[in-house]
């Protein structure tokens, strides 16, 4: 039976002070109690106090998923402004401290900080997950297999993380770097089959490495839980249509690779090492750099290789009715990654990493048709 593809989304976002415009964490239980007033379980805390967490429910499409996204960011933007805060959308924040965050008082961090230590504590980043209903367990491996090649060309169009503890780190995306030094992240392996996969987990779990699936943590994985193959390698964007973009990109891609597979043709797969090379050349230099095209052995501008990856794509878009969004694509390499534009306003302020933070609260409200928000008085 054909996968559903549904999809489901979910983004992390900042909680900075107006004035100081660092993290700020001390009235978080607050929003996340009133964030569940009004979103129920679409809103939940994350390890640090000064990320929250939201998630669509399950979407049958990419118009529904665009609306619930755009809803979701909308109320959080307002929910910031009542309590004093504001949202920001970046996968690291330019300035801010690790060790000044408080972690939220729940069991599953505590364990995750008592297990990994400094690792965990450190691991101060906003990433965007991308969920894409697939049924059928074996298929879901075997798209798997497949999709690792395009992991580093969706994470380049991602970029939003240049800077670390006030420093330009001449990454695109530092919060890769960040995250890599947990156990069990970036590319997978390429499993023959499902039951392989259940081995490797079950071998995992009896040795006491995990408790369970749940602490795979891997660029993409099939969920543990849910029937989904759960794309986790993005930054999270400054701009919900940029969500959208590549939520759509990644729905067309498992769709493209599953009509492959349905008839028989799969798709070249390519050892884990070759794929964590353009990994590390996305993560680099985002949509500006080379990725290396392993079937010519050659190194190819990588805005060449996205517009070979959209044809790729182009003959599943208006089944899924996601030609617009996919399209949005190309309006990210026109104007930059959220790392080439955060870059580009260090440059023409001087170096002002307080601009930065200026210009990523305003941009994560772009699209989202808010209404002006009254001030409130702080200090």
């Amino acid at each position: 039976m054909q996968p559903s593809f549904t999809i489901g989304i979910e983004e992390e976002y900042q909680t900075v002070d107006p004035v100081t415009r660092d993290l700020r964490s001390h009235i978080h239980a607050e929003i996340i109690a009133k964030g569940r007033m009004i979103l129920e379980e679409r809103v939940k805390p994350e390890m640090h106090q000064s990320v929250v967490e939201v998630g669509t429910g399950i979407c049958k499409n990419i118009k529904e998923a665009n609306l619930e996204v755009k809803g979701l960011r909308r109320d959080m933007v307002r929910l910031a402004h009542e309590n004093g805060l504001r949202l920001a959308s970046a996968a690291t924040h330019p300035f801010a401290d690790w060790r000044a965050q408080e972690i939220y008082p729940d069991e599953r961090y505590h364990t995750i900080v008592e297990d990994m230590q400094l690792v965990a504590r450190a691991n101060l980043i906003f990433g965007l997950h991308v969920h894409i209903g697939i049924e059928d367990r074996e298929t879901a491996i075997q798209i798997m297999n497949a999709a690792r090649y395009f992991i580093p060309h969706i994470l380049a169009l991602s970029t939003n993380s240049p800077f670390w503890l006030g420093m330009n780190t001449g990454l695109k995306s530092y919060r890769c770097k960040v995250f890599d030094k947990f156990p069990r992240t970036n590319i997978p392996d390429y499993f023959p089959s499902w039951g392989e996969y259940e081995r490797f987990i079950g071998l995992l779990v009896k040795t006491n490495c995990m408790d369970n699936a749940k602490k795979i943590w891997w660029d993409i994985r099939p969920h543990p839980f849910f029937n989904t193959l759960e794309f986790r390698v993005c930054d999270i964007p400054m701009r919900v249509d940029e969500t959208i973009a590549l939520a759509a990109l990644i729905q067309a891609t498992v769709v493209k690779l599953y009509k492959l597979y349905a008839q028989n043709q799969g798709f070249r797969l390519y050892r884990r090492a070759l794929i964590m090379e353009n990994k590390w050349r996305a993560s680099r230099y985002g949509i500006e750099g080379q990725l290396v095209d392993f079937g010519k052995e050659k190194e190819v501008p990588e805005r060449e290789l996205l517009e070979e990856y959209l044809a790729f794509v182009d003959d599943v878009l208006d089944e899924l009715d996601s030609r617009q969004e996919v399209g949005y694509v190309r309006e990210i390499m026109r104007m930059g990654t959220g790392a080439d534009r955060q870059l580009r306003v260090y440059a023409e302020s001087g170096g002002d990493l307080m601009k930065v933070m200026d210009y990523i609260i305003q941009e994560t409200s772009v699209g989202l048709d808010v209404a002006e928000l009254p001030e409130r008085k702080v200090g």
